[in-house]
């Protein structure tokens, strides 16, 4: 219990130290890493909303990507073709894609492991189709350009503070929910379902109530990429952002809380600056992933607790920072 103690005092103090430093970066940032930043904002906080079920809850979520675009969708068509104030987007948006998540979830959370999985790819497909095709409502494979956001986050400062204020918010919010009693039954069943049914806990309702929190912050995450981007498009619903997402949770460490933001940094840092060299970014994702698979199953976090629980008396690497 030490070092998971540990390893949570260790993310919470990580987390407020580097909310105040990156309060600060604005004032000597050039405008394209401000720009950079929100981005990093909103992946962060997407790839976290994915961890809550894939990381703790053990579930094969393989198309998350679904519920951060139908949340940019959400935002977009309520500003676009509502006439609701603009801030009223940012309250539905979030709760579209929980709804989205619970009619999914009602689906598939009656299957487990690969099964879930497989079923929630192909559904959440059907909602890309959709999107892809419903050129009166949607803009189709043309998308929605030119959003309105309000005048306050309007300018890229503004939406890199907006973005950085939900984010860390959101990031609170989830890690509570994780260290909360739904937060420990929901590990318990990741480790071992069969035992908590049979202590009498509805396991199938907690995993639909997962992958509902899950689908409303990623739909948060949509609701930024929109207001630092001003436009959607179906890729943002597409299964290979899924697969990006994925591999943000792989990458920092998807047994640590913090392990999917950083992720999420070093995978939109990469395809950044590799765009710059070259178009071939997927070729570089693969390859990021085989040396993830071979030598650093854990994570770049996830090696850092490892290494960090032993000195603190404590050498399992189970626990969830």
């Amino acid at each position: 219990m030490l070092g998971e103690r540990l390893r949570g005092k260790l993310s919470v103090v990580g987390l407020v130290l580097l909310a105040v430093l990156l309060f600060l970066l604005p004032q000597f940032m050039p405008r394209f890493y401000i720009y950079l930043g929100s981005l990093i904002f909103a992946a962060a906080l997407l790839a976290t909303s994915l961890n809550m079920v894939l990381g703790f809850g053990g579930m094969y979520q393989f198309h998350h990507a679904v519920f951060y675009g139908f949340g940019a969708y959400a935002l977009a068509l309520t500003a676009t073709k509502s006439g609701l104030p603009l801030w009223a987007g940012y309250v539905i948006a979030p709760l579209c894609s929980a709804l989205l998540g619970l009619i999914l979830g009602l689906l598939t959370v009656r299957l487990s492991k690969l099964y879930f999985g497989m079923l929630q790819l192909s559904l959440g497909s059907l909602v890309w189709a959709l999107v892809y095709r419903w050129y009166s409502f949607t803009g189709g494979d043309d998308g929605i350009h030119g959003i309105p956001v309000p005048e306050l986050i309007s300018s890229s400062t503004g939406a890199y503070y907006f973005s950085l204020i939900v984010a860390v918010a959101c990031l609170m919010l989830m890690y509570l929910m994780v260290n909360s009693s739904f937060g420990r039954i929901f590990q318990g069943i990741r480790d071992n379902p069969e035992r908590c049914e049979a202590v009498g806990i509805n396991v199938r309702r907690h995993q639909l109530l997962g992958q509902v929190i899950a689908a409303f912050f990623a739909g948060v995450a949509g609701t930024l990429f929109v207001t630092v981007e001003g436009s959607v498009f179906p890729d943002l619903m597409f299964w290979t952002l899924s697969l990006e997402i994925l591999i943000m949770c792989l990458l920092g460490g998807w047994f640590v809380f913090m392990g999917p933001a950083l992720g999420a940094a070093i995978i939109i840092i990469l395809r950044t600056f590799v765009g710059i060299y070259t178009e071939y970014w997927t070729m570089v994702l693969g390859i990021v992933l085989m040396l993830l698979i071979f030598f650093l199953p854990e994570g770049v976090l996830g090696l850092f607790y490892r290494r960090i629980a032993p000195a603190a008396g404590e050498g399992g690497t189970d626990a969830l920072g």
